[in-house]
């Protein structure tokens, strides 16, 4: 038998990788953080379609205890990043207990890395309907049936549920579950990495002022 791990006896294997894309720099961004945001995105879709909305969530309930998890990025504007989920969900009750997360994007391809944290709160009802009415019907009973984050008798009786309402609509779709919708972070800090050769890698940090302004420095890696 294998063993489960070898972290007594040696250190994983990492092979050293060198980063050898464009640097960036303090003088090529510009006052605001979004514009960048928005090109380097752009940038990772063009390489990575399917996954470059992916983005780590983490949050941290009532006592501070943290937790994360993947979601997908919907919207990201001056107004801030928007995802939707089950408001019944543990990320969902954890914002509620404390509104403040922090988001990750890591595009390897590209090199890149950008974290975003602020304070979070719900959108309108009119944005999560008009989100929830987008998806696949498919998606959108998934929505209605789950309870998500609670425990399950069993797979079965999740695609019983399914089933169940999928024949109640007969080709309808469902309206949107009042226990369904979406979150806006807005962000306090956004910082923007770039690996660079030998591990001096590039890190401009944007923090938000008082006056809406943006204050940019630049870290040590």
């Amino acid at each position: 038998m294998l063993p489960l791990y070898m972290a007594d006896k040696e250190f994983f294997p990492s092979p050293q990788r060198d980063y050898l894309r464009e640097p960036l720099r303090r003088s090529s961004v510009d006052a605001d953080p979004m514009p960048l945001f928005d090109r380097w995105l752009r940038e990772a879709a063009l390489q990575d379609p399917l996954d470059a909305h992916s983005m780590t969530l983490a949050t941290a309930d009532g006592q501070a205890r943290p937790s994360a998890r993947i979601v997908l990025l919907k919207r990201a504007d001056q107004h801030g990043f928007v995802f939707f989920t089950n408001y019944g969900s543990r990320k969902a009750r954890e914002l509620e207990a404390n509104p403040w997360a922090s988001l990750v994007f890591y595009w390897s391809q590209l090199e890149r890395q950008v974290r975003v944290e602020g304070r979070v709160e719900r959108v309108s009802g009119r944005e999560s309907d008009e989100y929830f009415g987008s998806r696949p019907q498919g998606s959108q009973i998934a929505g209605a049936i789950s309870p998500q984050s609670a425990v399950v008798e069993s797979r079965e009786s999740l695609e019983q549920a399914y089933r169940r309402l999928e024949e109640e609509l007969a080709g309808r779709n469902p309206a949107r579950p009042a226990n369904w919708g979406g979150f806006r972070l807005r962000p306090a800090a956004i910082e923007f990495w770039k690996g660079r050769p030998t591990r001096l890698h590039d890190r401009i940090l944007y923090t938000r002022l008082e006056n809406d302004a943006w204050g940019i420095q630049r870290l040590a890696p």
